[in-house]
Parts: structure tokens; sequence; C-alpha cells
């Protein structure tokens, strides 16, 4: 069974994105085991800075490597990532477990990453260049995983 790590910054407070993100799960338990990793946001002050932001995406960055194994393949999602259609992102994925690939995919904080992810990072993805919440980014992650697996699979699923 194909494992997958989901890094996140931030927890979700809201039952509606907890009942998807509970739906998606459950839907994806026959193909793959999905670990989900929350880790605390840091408060940014009303009147940091930029230096005071850079500190904040420093600190929540350190928190997220931790969490990665040596040996994972890490995907971050970014606004300036490589677009995917589907099909082309199921391919990806498909290419990736063949492989025996762990897939790490981290969801950063508001102010986004500093630079030590970025060299961490295998792939780097965007699902659109709007900026979605990270509440409903986690959503739609685990959305196109599953689109992801139904077309591996050749199974029909809503277009």
């Amino acid at each position: 069974m194909v494992k997958i790590k989901i890094i996140c910054v931030g927890r979700i407070k809201e039952k509606f994105f907890n009942d998807a993100i509970d739906e998606y799960l459950k839907r994806l338990s026959r193909f793959s085991k999905i670990e989900i990793i929350e880790i605390k946001d840091v408060a940014i002050p009303k009147n940091g800075g930029v230096k005071i932001e850079n500190e904040v995406k420093q600190k929540e960055t350190m928190s997220i490597l931790s969490k990665i194994k040596e040996g994972e393949t890490v995907i971050i999602l970014d606004l300036n990532g490589r677009e995917y259609t589907s099909e082309q992102l199921a391919e990806f994925f498909d290419i990736q477990f063949s492989r025996g690939d762990k897939l790490t995919f981290v969801i950063g904080g508001s102010l986004g990453f500093s630079k030590e992810i970025y060299e961490r990072a295998n792939y780097n993805v965007s699902f659109s260049k709007l900026t979605f919440t990270h509440q409903m980014i986690r959503v739609l992650l685990l959305e196109q995983i599953y689109r992801s697996f139904k077309i591996i699979n050749n199974e029909k699923y809503h277009k």
C-alpha cells in the first residue's frame, strides 16, 4: 500500500473542512495510508515587519523539516510551482508510486516557506495562481490525490 504524508502548518477548526477531509481520507483508505501531521503555526505580530515575518517563516520551516525523513520525496504546494492537469498529476504520482517513493506533501503557513524548504523539496507544485487558505488547499490536495488514484486505476470518477 502506498504511503503518503501531508505536513501542514496550522490546524483545521471548521467542522465542514474536517468533514470533507474525513470523507476523502475514508475514500483514499483503499488506495493509500495517509498520515497528516499538523505543525503549530507561529503567531504573527500585527506590527512585526519583514524581519519578524522572516523569523516566523524560518520557525515554521524548521518545524516542517524536522518531520521529513531521509529518503522521502518532498512535494511542496506553492503558488510559484508547476501547474498540472489532473491527468498529468495522476501520471506524475503513478511514476513516483511505481518507484516505491514515499511522498511527503507540504502545505505552508500564510507567509509561505523560507529558502531551506525549497532546497529540500524535490518538486514544487501549484494547484492554481489563486491563493487558497491552508484549510481549503488541504481538502483540494486530498481530492486530487483521490482523483489521481481513480485515474491510475481506470475507475470512473465525476469530471
